[in-house]
């Protein structure tokens, strides 16, 4: 075996050592309404943990008038009718559909934005109250039956709260949905209950694996939106959370326990404390705002450093790596981060932008791609859960990988500077692009402008960074050899 494969392969296998550590359901949630981002644009992102070694795909799903009308999940056997039209979708499903296909994130042709999920747990009392169904619907369906058949994020939200009170949800989660005018969240509390607040526009929320709605005013159908008899479920149950005919839907449903403290509310404060300095907070207090206010306009440049944030900058700066006292944002078993942009001043077909850094985003690039396209990277749709140098994910993820033992060093003297440029050229590639195709009249002709331009962003990252994965090897076995040295030099 050639040194610089035992390099990776041990490295490798120190990550999933740390990844053990966590849950695979592991995912952090950020969204941003339309008046608190720079451009007005609404943005919703998320981090989406699993494994260390589980490649992530890109495609798009073209629009058909003919479309399958009974889907049946592999991962459950959750059935669903679905209507015969369905709308062009992206999506990022696992290299496998084995067990499902877990689309995870994309964005339709009518510009509405969808995540799911972000895994989160409920209280025994609540489970027992209302038991999850076994064949209900989970996550990995949940983006295929809903994103391809709706018009607006509202529209998401009755969709998915129509399909859990006919055939249940598996799992506890949250859900997200954004158009160019709102941006909706969701919470799965039990086998039939739910409840979605639309995210006040001038606001952002940090979201980590734990259910965070408070108190329901199901009078406001603008802002509120829940399960039927969910008032009455509570008081029939005796559930904690019910004040003279008001719920709070956390306290009802979710958890307050050791985990939250070491797993999730840290997060909120890492997120919080990048995009409010002025408030100040600490990483193990018991609670926290859910809509918070920044400081200054956000960016998705901006989101993306909450995203690859590991308390970084801080005393509890865990390098990508949860051996410390709290857990991170970036982890080693993020699989693919999104930030999902509805741009409201442009023209409908470059409207919706996808932005996707694969693997973890500290040590990646988020690459922008227009979602009304007709293919994607032939790079984004190849990669399994082995080594493929042909395939994106699996170039970035072998940055991370190559960082992982000179953190500090690596990441500062190499991988940053190409980040910047990266991004630099990117931010520039997009600008260019949406000018020239103001200039396109036909759908056809502009939808395959788009997918070129994808195409040449796609190239654009993944060849600098190849050139950048190829300049650590050779750091590494430089390095490999003078701990080599020390250590001989010591025995």
């Amino acid at each position: 075996m050639k040194l610089y494969e035992k390099i990776i392969i041990g490295t490798l296998t120190s990550l999933t050592f740390f990844a053990g550590a966590l849950k695979a359901s592991a995912c952090t949630t950020v969204i941003v309404g339309s008046k608190a981002t720079k451009d007005g644009s609404t943005i919703i992102a998320r981090n989406e943990d699993n494994s260390t070694n589980w490649a992530k795909h890109f495609i798009v799903h073209a629009h058909t008038d003919t479309g399958q009308t009974t889907y049946v999940s592999k991962g459950n056997q959750f059935t669903i009718r679905l209507p015969k039209i369905h709308q062009r979708y992206t999506s990022t499903p696992d290299w496998t559909q084995k067990h499902g296909q877990y689309g995870e994130n994309g964005i339709n042709e009518s510009n509405v934005a969808m995540s799911a999920t972000e895994s989160t747990d409920s209280n025994r009392k609540a489970i027992k109250a209302d038991p999850f169904v076994k064949r209900g619907i989970s996550e990995d369906a949940m983006l295929d039956v809903v994103l391809p058949y709706i018009h607006s994020a509202r529209q998401g939200v009755i969709r998915m709260g129509n399909i859990i009170r006919k055939s249940g949800a598996a799992e506890s989660d949250g859900i997200i949905f954004s158009d160019k005018n709102e941006v909706w969240y969701m919470e799965i509390g039990a086998g039939h209950q739910w409840a979605a607040v639309r995210m006040p526009a001038n606001r952002y929320a940090i979201i980590p694996n734990q259910l965070r709605i408070g108190r329901l005013r199901l009078k406001n159908h603008k802002m509120y939106l829940a399960s039927k008899h969910l008032v009455s479920f509570v008081r029939k149950h005796k559930l904690l959370g019910y004040s003279k005919g008001t719920v709070n839907f956390a306290k009802v449903f979710g958890t307050s326990n050791k985990a939250d403290r070491q797993e999730n509310n840290p997060r909120i404060w890492d997120g919080q404390r990048i995009l409010t300095p002025s408030k100040k907070q600490s990483p193990d207090q018991r609670s926290f705002q859910m809509f918070m206010k920044s400081d200054k306009k956000i960016t998705v440049q901006k989101v993306g450093q909450v995203l690859a944030s590991h308390f970084t900058n801080t005393k509890y700066d865990s390098k990508g790596r949860w051996f410390n006292k709290f857990r991170p944002i970036n982890m080693p078993m993020n699989d693919e981060s999104h930030i999902l942009q509805i741009r409201p001043h442009v023209a409908k077909a470059i409207s919706g932008i996808q932005w996707l850094a694969m693997a973890s985003p500290d040590t990646s690039v988020y690459v922008p791609f227009y979602t009304d396209i007709n293919n994607t990277p032939v790079t984004y749709q190849i990669g399994t859960d082995r080594y493929d140098s042909k395939s994106a994910f699996w170039t970035y993820k072998l940055t991370g990988v190559l960082a992982q033992p000179y953190p500090n060093s690596f990441t500062n003297r190499y991988i940053r500077p190409i980040q910047r440029k990266v991004n630099r050229q990117l931010l520039r590639h997009l600008k260019n692009s949406d000018k020239q195709s103001s200039a396109i009249a036909k759908t056809a002709d502009l939808q395959t402008y788009l997918t070129a331009s994808n195409q040449a962003n796609a190239v654009l990252a993944q060849k600098q960074f190849d050139e950048l994965n190829a300049n650590l090897i050779t750091k590494s076995t430089s390095e490999f050899f003078k701990e080599l040295h020390i250590n001989v030099s010591k025995g």
